[in-house]
């Protein structure tokens, strides 16, 4: 299970198997920065299409801050923008990032960078070779999900070079609060087969979907072993204080974001 880590004022989640293998990384939470409400207080994003936004100086500063607690002080910020597909952007080691490219997954060889995926209910994922030399970084909604987001992840890291891949599955919302409808169930179905874990029907006639139970899954169809893995019960949506949650927040809230970089 993933561990509660506070540095100061900042509280964020580490993976024990990633942090035995050395690479800094960090799932970050609410907690420990300079924004206001409702952006309060470590926002490092601000929602599409809304009349509500945060001072992008407020998230620049969050950023460096949390670089600085979880041990990423100092690396460029590989971002992209994202758009719930399943595109893979590679981050080369000694070149420039582009971060205006659209994708949900980061894959990296770079130690001078830390590359990030901002999430608001959606799942984080974090990847690392053993020897830490080739990192990623997953965002995942349902789409990113049965679009194989996660699968084109791990086989691009193979391609890198990485023999055995640790992983580790971050704090989102839980299948108990994401209510879906028939659309979604179907889709998800159709990727996942059988074992997709769609949960019953509730009193509204409306199903519901645990997209992290969905990713292990995934990683476990991809070789990666229970063993390997890391995950957590933290829902995005249950646990206000320590979680924005654009379901829950009616989308005026802010982003967490998962970090990692490769072993120096």
């Amino acid at each position: 299970m993933l561990e509660r880590v506070a540095v100061d004022s900042v509280v964020f989640y580490r993976s024990p198997l990633l942090h035995a293998v050395g690479v800094p990384h960090a799932f970050s939470t609410r907690l420990g920065g300079q924004s206001v409400a409702p952006f309060d207080s470590m926002n490092l994003g601000n929602p599409n299409g809304c009349a509500i936004q945060d001072d992008y100086d407020n998230v620049w500063a969050n950023y460096r801050t949390l670089q600085s607690a979880c041990g990423l002080g100092g690396r460029f910020l590989a971002r992209v923008h994202q758009v719930h597909g399943a595109e893979v952007v590679i981050d080369q080691r000694d070149q420039p990032f582009n971060t205006d490219q659209k994708a949900d997954v980061i894959v990296s060889t770079d130690v001078q960078k830390a590359i990030s995926v901002r999430v608001a209910d959606c799942v984080p994922v974090l990847l690392a070779s053993r020897d830490g030399c080739v990192v990623a970084a997953v965002h995942a909604g349902w789409r990113g999900t049965v679009g194989g987001a996660l699968l084109r992840a791990i086989e691009t890291m193979r391609s890198l070079g990485a023999k055995q891949i640790v992983a580790a599955v971050g704090p989102a919302i839980s299948g108990e609060a994401f209510e879906v409808g028939d659309e979604v169930v179907a889709a998800f179905r159709r990727a996942l087969g059988a074992d997709a874990p769609v949960l019953p029907v509730n009193e509204n006639g409306k199903h519901h979907i645990d997209i992290r139970a969905a990713l292990l899954l995934q990683l476990l169809q991809a070789d990666i072993p229970q063993e390997n893995i890391d995950t957590t019960d933290r829902c995005t949506f249950r646990d206000r204080s320590e979680f924005f949650s654009h379901r829950r927040d009616n989308g005026v809230t802010g982003r967490m974001a998962a970090l990692i970089s490769c072993l120096e």
